[in-house]
């Protein structure tokens, strides 16, 4: 039975606005937060890539908060057995963020300069590069990498955002990300209104939101099942 769910979203304001309601009136921390978002994630991409399929994940990671889900998710899926290779070539002087990379290394989880050769030598890729906040011009050296996941044939999952899309208005009219469609799209408590211009697997997670805050943004959000993180939304929204 499909829940019924047609698409719900949350604008750019209103993202920003209960990011900080959940730190907040939820209490939830920074890393509480980035550590939730990357393991939906890391589920969603073991989901959509079983072990079997290949090991090799490369997770292509951003400056900001998005960058923090992508280095997240691959110490989860460092754990489940896979073998993540990591691009951060803008790496935050963020105590945080340093925490997640020394977490990565303890791990073994090798990073690289080079994208190209990386993403030659993988079998999926984690867009974590750009999420719901990004407005401007692709700053180098991410150009040449959103090129690049527009052209390649392995799977690609963005988190919360493909890389360059505007959160109200999609894909951009020209540039690195013009005709940039990954494979699968995982959402962050949820959906944006880019989502009705994305046409793969698309996926919401982010099991944190009391019904206090989710009433406050009207949202009436899908069940989550058993113990996951994540749950597939169909093509108008619905629980698949």
């Amino acid at each position: 039975m499909l829940c019924a769910y047609s698409h719900q979203t949350l604008s750019a304001k209103n993202a920003i606005a209960l990011d900080k309601d959940l730190m907040s009136i939820g209490a939830f921390s920074i890393d509480q937060l980035m550590e939730l978002a990357g393991l939906s994630v890391s589920q969603a991409v073991y989901r959509l890539h079983p072990l079997g399929k290949g090991k090799r994940i490369l997770i292509a990671c951003g400056p900001g908060n998005n960058g923090g889900d992508g280095l997240v998710a691959a110490r989860h899926l460092s754990h489940y057995g896979y073998q993540p290779i990591i691009y951060y070539p803008k790496q935050s002087k963020n105590e945080l963020y340093q925490r997640l990379v020394t977490q990565l290394k303890n791990l073994d989880v090798p990073f690289t300069e080079d994208f190209q050769s990386a993403l030659r030598e993988s079998h999926h890729v984690v867009d974590a590069i750009f999420g719901f906040s990004f407005s401007g011009d692709v700053r180098e050296p991410f150009p040449s990498v959103i090129e690049a996941l527009k052209t390649t044939s392995l799977p690609v999952t963005s988190v919360d955002a493909p890389s360059s899309w505007d959160i109200e208005e999609g894909p951009p009219k020209s540039g690195p990300g013009k005709d940039f469609h990954p494979t699968a799209l995982v959402s962050l408590t949820a959906p944006k209104p880019l989502v009705k211009w994305f046409k793969g697997r698309h996926f919401l997670g982010g099991r944190f939101l009391s019904p206090e805050i989710a009433g406050k943004y009207n949202l009436d959000l899908p069940e989550y099942s058993g113990i996951d993180q994540i749950v597939e939304l169909g093509p108008s929204g619905q629980k698949l």
